[in-house]
């Protein structure tokens, strides 16, 4: 099993405040990304990929409000805890990171794994959107309840591709958006069950992760176009 972090997931009221946060905080503006019908959301990109962390890109996500989720189609919380009150009070100032996500080239094994720890890290479902370069097509890890755990700071899963693909990471984001300026340095997680999630990133292979007990708190830091930026999650 191989697993590296894939993408940082920052929340936001709307897209347009994402963006206009965006481009405050780290002085670029983020590329096009796409919709998700399935959860009624929508998101902007950026690159943010390094040598250590050679997938990575940052992702800016929030509720679209032009997609009303009816009849099958309902769900009681959209994916990442965006339906959570407590999230959705806390993003209507200002964005905020929430979650990162992984790549993994096995993730039923991964989930499994999990499993053992005793964590249900949910369904992988099948997804897609279409891009200007082809359809592009995963599976992510998402619960019943939309909930990220461990405040965040436990991953969700994804594997990128159709299943059996030859060349399942040929339409993987990092290939088609153009280079930021930001990269990402490190990223520390802090929690009151640090030991818990120092197993679950063992469990699935994860690395390059610092980990210590403390208040609940995900802290990524990056090289910008106007120097070093950190962002933390503060718990929430």
């Amino acid at each position: 099993m191989k697993t590296q972090i894939d993408h940082l997931v920052v929340a936001a009221k709307t897209l347009e405040q994402g963006v206009a946060w965006c481009e405050a905080t780290f002085g670029i503006t983020p590329a096009p990304g796409g919709e998700h019908e399935k959860y009624a959301t929508h998101n902007r990109l950026f690159k943010i990929a390094t040598p250590g962390f050679p997938l990575a890109y940052l992702e800016i996500i929030a509720v679209n409000p032009e997609v009303v989720l009816t009849g099958k189609d309902l769900r009681p919380t959209r994916w990442f805890d965006l339906d959570e009150p407590a999230l959705q009070a806390a993003v209507v100032a200002c964005p905020c990171l929430v979650h990162f996500v992984v790549s993994t080239d096995q993730i039923q094994a991964a989930r499994h794994a999990l499993k053992a720890q005793g964590i249900d890290r949910g369904h992988a479902v099948h997804a897609s959107r279409s891009t200007n370069k082809g359809l592009l097509q995963w599976q992510i890890t998402v619960r019943d309840d939309g909930q990220r755990l461990f405040d965040g700071a436990l991953p969700t899963l994804i594997q990128w591709g159709k299943p059996g693909a030859a060349d399942p990471l040929r339409l993987h984001p990092r290939n088609h958006l153009p280079r930021s300026g930001v990269s990402l340095q490190s990223i520390e997680i802090r929690h009151p069950s640090a030991d818990k999630l120092t197993a679950a990133y063992a469990a699935i292979k994860l690395e390059g992760i610092s980990t210590e007990e403390g208040p609940a708190n995900i802290t990524a830091t990056f090289k910008t176009p106007k120097g070093l930026v950190v962002l933390e999650s503060q718990g929430v």
